[in-house]
């Protein structure tokens, strides 16, 4: 007789916060992947200073990075995003962890250590910042995308045009892409003007990152597609830790 399936555990990274529409709405979508899905998820806050500890995320299964930028730790945040990157362990961002996961990318793969956060370092300098104030806010604002086909984000939505829900004021800045894409980074949606809003990197188990909210998605019964598709990565890799645990 096999034993079951263990719950994937699941790192919640963020600054949990009530006013936080989409951290309001975990619990519904942990709730809607266990009963509608069959993904059951052992889900953990992880506050962003708690993050910064060595190995803080390590024996997850799988790390959300939510929304609710400014972070009270920078560092916590991106420590958690390289731990990661490096370990295989699926990630998906949202937000403000979209712009997160572009700023560690450039400091640690792209060699850019002087890269900086606007809203983090306001008073940086110009060509130092890889994530910019947007031209226009989109807090609040629902927003047609196009998806690259062939890609996991389409795959995972099973078309290429997708309305997205947003509440953010910033992204990456266009004149920093080129290097971000020539280290592997793959913008895969994009907004009607050509701006990125999703990202993901082909060769991971599953990272991507969305700088709209697929939590806010619906009314939190029906998870978006990308959570599920995280979830579903998740519980694979729970499956897996539990054939290769010792037994005795």
């Amino acid at each position: 007789m096999t034993s079951p399936v263990p719950a994937a555990r699941l790192a919640l990274v963020g600054d949990r916060s009530e006013n936080v529409r989409s951290h309001q709405r975990v619990p519904l979508l942990l709730e809607a992947l266990r009963r509608r899905e069959g993904l059951v998820m052992d889900a953990y806050w992880l506050p962003t200073e708690d993050a910064e500890q060595p190995g803080a995320v390590e024996g997850f299964d799988a790390v959300w990075l939510l929304p609710g930028s400014p972070y009270r730790s920078e560092a916590g945040v991106l420590a958690a995003i390289r731990t990661a990157r490096e370990g295989g362990i699926p990630l998906l961002g949202t937000c403000g962890g979209f712009q997160h996961v572009v700023l560690e990318f450039a400091r640690n793969v792209c060699g850019a250590a002087h890269s900086r956060h606007a809203e983090n370092d306001p008073d940086a300098a110009a060509e130092d910042l890889v994530i910019v104030p947007l031209s226009c806010s989109l807090v609040g604002h629902e927003g047609a995308l196009h998806i690259t086909p062939g890609t996991r984000a389409q795959r995972l939505l099973g078309a290429t045009e997708s309305l997205e829900r947003y509440h953010c004021a910033y992204g990456p800045n266009s004149a920093r892409l080129g290097d971000l894409q020539a280290q592997g980074l793959r913008f895969t949606g994009h907004d009607a003007d050509g701006e990125p809003r999703i990202l993901e990197l082909p060769d991971h188990s599953f990272f991507l990152a969305t700088l709209f909210q697929p939590e806010l998605a619906g009314d939190g019964s029906v998870p978006h597609p990308f959570i599920r598709g995280f979830a579903e990565a998740a519980v694979e890799r729970a499956a897996a830790r539990s054939l290769t645990k010792p037994v005795g």
